[in-house]
């Protein structure tokens, strides 16, 4: 733990885990300072409930006077290391830490966090639904909506803290130890903000770092970079593949997951895939790891086999909205990335009329080329990234220029027929636009309900312009 009571601390960003953390720091002592880019009037939902903590709030931009003054700095996930004002007081000599590395010197009980460019939130509560159902007492967070410094009150020495953990969040720890790590794939992802592939790369695996012999690492047998952390890891490494047999780990048997605790012990059948309910390989491969991190927390295979069976899919990751007029409606506003779209357009054998746009994270989107070749109608672009998505893509599908989502379902809902696939997986961050990729994923499905009521009421799709 940290010794606070008495010290000046000061939280970069005031976002939700930001806010937490600031509040938690107040009740442990410290004397607060809350800074943020953003104006007064932008923050004036939180602003109030600082003051009344006798936390001081810097608004509307960085002083280095406050940055300098700290003994402690918490910078929140969503604020770039490389702020001049975070740089000069790293130059000075000033602690920086994150809000995970913070909450997980106070959390009691053990952790099992997750990462990777894309199945993070699945995974997770995944996993924690299958612990809950062992009878382990879990609780779950992160990067999932709960910030980690939130469980810090009901943690207890035998709880399992179940933890979603982006590049962000670890790029900030120093402590941070996990007794269970996944690593469920690296690709190229938030490159605006790491520089390089390898940077971003590295930051992932910052989870092991603090591992011992004793602790254990579940890594992606089939994802070259995931997979090529082991030999940096102290910890024991489990695999989960969907190619092929492991050593010790998850992986696909004869359509069964099946699961083996060392090299020489017998393989446990776990489930069926067909007990799956979600679409894709790569929820079947968010399925094995999950299987493989429980079973090493010491999960029963009867309550893995009954969760993975009751899953259902997390909101905005390849959610199914509704069917309307024979065409299927899918919401991935998580696809974030170019990745994360091409896992989802994977998981449909054909006609996708495709949603993409957002804000551009550096991505090469012709990586998309061949699966759009050969599965998609069409393409609509929104936001931003919009002209560079398609420059990438010219020739490859006919294009339709919408800018907004809005006019993206209703330039969809005058050409989609019975049969046809409507899918959200946007390949960019939603911050051109939206707030966050879960009301990028609400307005999407607000406009499908409104398309749907327009088959009753046709002027109701007017009003989606």
């Amino acid at each position: 733990m940290l010794e606070l009571k008495g010290k000046k601390v000061l939280v970069v960003g005031l976002g939700k885990s930001g806010l937490a953390a600031a509040l938690f720091l107040r009740r442990q002592g410290a004397h607060v300072t809350v800074s943020d880019i953003r104006s007064a009037e932008a923050l004036a939902k939180d602003i109030p409930a600082l003051l009344d903590e006798g936390i001081n709030v810097e608004a509307g931009g960085h002083g280095l006077l406050t940055f300098r003054r700290q003994d402690l700095i918490v910078v929140s996930p969503g604020v770039p290391l490389d702020t001049p004002e975070l740089v000069q007081a790293r130059n000075l000599g000033r602690p920086i830490i994150g809000e995970l590395e913070l909450a997980a010197r106070y959390l009691k009980g053990q952790i099992l966090a997750v990462t990777g460019s894309n199945g993070k939130t699945t995974t997770t509560s995944l996993v924690g639904e299958i612990l809950e159902k062992s009878g382990l007492r879990t609780q779950v967070g992160g990067n999932i909506g709960v910030p980690v410094i939130a469980l810090i009150d009901e943690s207890a020495d035998d709880t399992w803290n179940v933890l979603e953990v982006s590049s962000f969040q670890l790029e900030t720890t120093e402590q941070f130890h996990p007794r269970i790590g996944v690593i469920l794939n690296i690709t190229p992802d938030h490159l605006d903000r790491h520089g390089t592939f390898e940077n971003y790369a590295l930051a992932k695996e910052r989870i092991f770092l603090e591992q011992t012999h004793d602790d254990y690492l579940v890594l992606n047998a089939d994802n070259a970079p995931a997979a090529s952390a082991a030999q940096r890891a102290k910890s024991s490494v489990y695999w989960f593949s969907l190619a092929h047999s492991v050593d010790q780990g998850a992986w696909v048997e004869n359509n069964n997951i099946v699961f083996r605790s060392a090299p020489n012990a017998a393989t446990e059948t776990v489930a069926p895939l067909s007990a799956i309910p979600l679409k894709g390989d790569h929820n079947i491969e968010n399925v094995l790891a999950s299987v493989c991190a429980a079973r090493l927390a010491g999960a029963a295979i009867d309550s893995i086999r009954k969760a993975v069976e009751e899953f259902k899919a997390v909101e905005h990751r390849l959610e199914y909205v509704a069917t309307v007029n024979g065409v299927d409606v899918y919401n991935d506003s998580k696809a974030t990335n170019v990745d994360a779209t091409a896992k989802a357009i994977a998981a449909f054998p054909g006609n996708i009329h495709l949603i993409l746009g957002g804000k551009d994270k550096n991505s090469d989107y012709t990586e998309l080329n061949d699966l759009i070749r050969a599965r998609v109608k069409a393409i609509y672009t929104i936001g931003s990234a919009a002209n560079k998505i398609e420059s990438h893509l010219r020739g490859i599908a006919p294009i339709h220029s919408c800018e907004t989502l809005d006019k993206a379902v209703t330039a969809i809902a005058s050409a989609a027929h019975p049969g046809d696939i409507v899918l959200l997986a946007p390949a960019c961050s939603s911050f051109d636009q939206f707030e966050n990729y879960e009301q990028r994923g609400r307005v999407f499905k607000q406009l499908i309900s409104d398309w749907e009521a327009s088959r009753h009421t046709p002027t109701l799709l007017e009003r989606t312009h």
